[in-house]
């Protein structure tokens, strides 16, 4: 849904590109379908028409003159960003390479191998001593990187076996505990893994969200509510997580939504529906997810097509309250920079990034 507006005067322009106010007309949107992001593409004439403000109220990120920018592409599935702050670089996953690529932020070079095999990573997170964990789709497991190149093992069963393969991860940051789910793609098919024919969409155990302690190594049950949870977030004050379902992949009766749950210490506590992804009587998947400062939660958003696929923010009372249009369906979503305020978005074959007036609410 967009709003039309006249033209404001320059002396208005810094006000409006502050509170991200500027919006487009419907033939600035028609001409934003067929964009194009190659090399030699054109610029884009500001404000960018793919950022799309629907409530302006509430979402002020929207800065009057950034652009959506295309980093990196020719993956095969992108996924799992994460920020690294001292060392000033992201981290991502190209799962079908089984290798781990690395963003630098001072020359905004891309280069491949950063973890050459990866084993298939999907979502990748740093700990407080700024240690890359890793979700691994063919070994079934969370992993460590050592500052002295050695891998440990943190966790690769729960307390009903062995996972099905684990997928994103968040670290608390008062306790080092990992919080990470396990919807089991990666042991689905070859092209993300290993297929494992267990004649279930499982495939191994009830797909759920689990919590390391990082004192014992003790692996918790937190929840199996989601048919298949995926991305997870804290909200700001750590008294929320939010878990993306993306259980309609492989259950019928599965419902596109983020749900939340209560933190209670190390455990977790009413399960409710915090943001339907339904838009327009369409309806995608929220696969990665993070908060910013102000509790709203960003969330990735795909497998519908034009004018959904990207990335969709949910205020506080899950409200949706903006869109972030992409080419290609978003994956998963991470906030960076010196001040945490560039978004990058991993979307199928692409790396992407947009300035905007919000800061992540955590350190990766």
């Amino acid at each position: 849904m967009l709003r039309t507006v006249t033209p404001p005067r320059r002396a208005m322009l810094g006000g409006l590109i502050a509170g991200g106010l500027l919006a487009t007309t419907g033939a600035e949107a028609q001409r934003a379908a067929g964009r194009d992001y190659g090399r030699d593409a054109p610029p884009i004439r500001y404000p960018d028409p793919d950022v799309v403000v629907l409530d302006p109220k509430r979402f002020r990120a929207k800065l009057g003159n950034a652009a959506i920018r295309r980093v990196h592409t020719g993956l095969g599935w992108a996924e799992g960003p994460a920020w690294h702050p001292t060392g000033r670089f992201l981290i991502f996953s190209d799962i079908p390479n089984d290798e781990c690529l690395r963003y630098l932020e001072e020359d905004q070079h891309v280069s491949r191998r950063f973890r050459s095999p990866s084993g298939f990573a999907n979502g990748n997170t740093f700990d407080r001593e700024g240690r890359q964990i890793a979700l691994r789709h063919r070994h079934r497991d969370v992993v460590r990187y050592e500052r002295d190149g050695q891998v440990t093992v943190l966790a690769a069963r729960g307390p009903d076996g062995e996972f099905n393969a684990p997928n994103d991860a968040v670290v608390h940051p008062e306790d080092g505990s990992i919080w990470f789910t396990d919807p089991g793609y990666g042991a689905l098919m070859d092209y993300e893994g290993q297929r494992h024919d267990t004649g279930s969409v499982r495939p191994f155990i009830k797909e759920a969200v689990y919590r390391i302690d990082a004192q014992s190594g003790a692996v918790t049950k937190l929840a199996d509510q989601p048919f298949k949870p995926n991305g997870l977030c804290f909200s700001p004050d750590y008294k929320i997580l939010y878990v993306a379902d993306t259980g309609s992949s492989h259950y019928a009766e599965a419902k596109n939504q983020i749900w939340a749950y209560d933190v209670d210490g190390a455990t977790i506590r009413n399960p409710r529906v915090f943001a339907d992804m339904t838009l327009d009587g369409r309806s995608g998947l929220a696969d990665g997810i993070r908060c910013d400062t102000e509790g709203n939660v960003w969330s990735s958003a795909g497998w519908v097509g034009e004018g959904y696929d990207g990335v969709h923010v949910f205020a506080p009372d899950g409200a949706r309250i903006a869109q972030i249009r992409l080419p290609e369906i978003c994956s998963n979503v991470c906030f960076g920079g010196s001040r945490r305020n560039i978004l990058f978005m991993t979307a199928s074959q692409s790396l992407y990034m947009l300035p905007v007036e919000a800061r992540g609410a955590h350190f990766c």
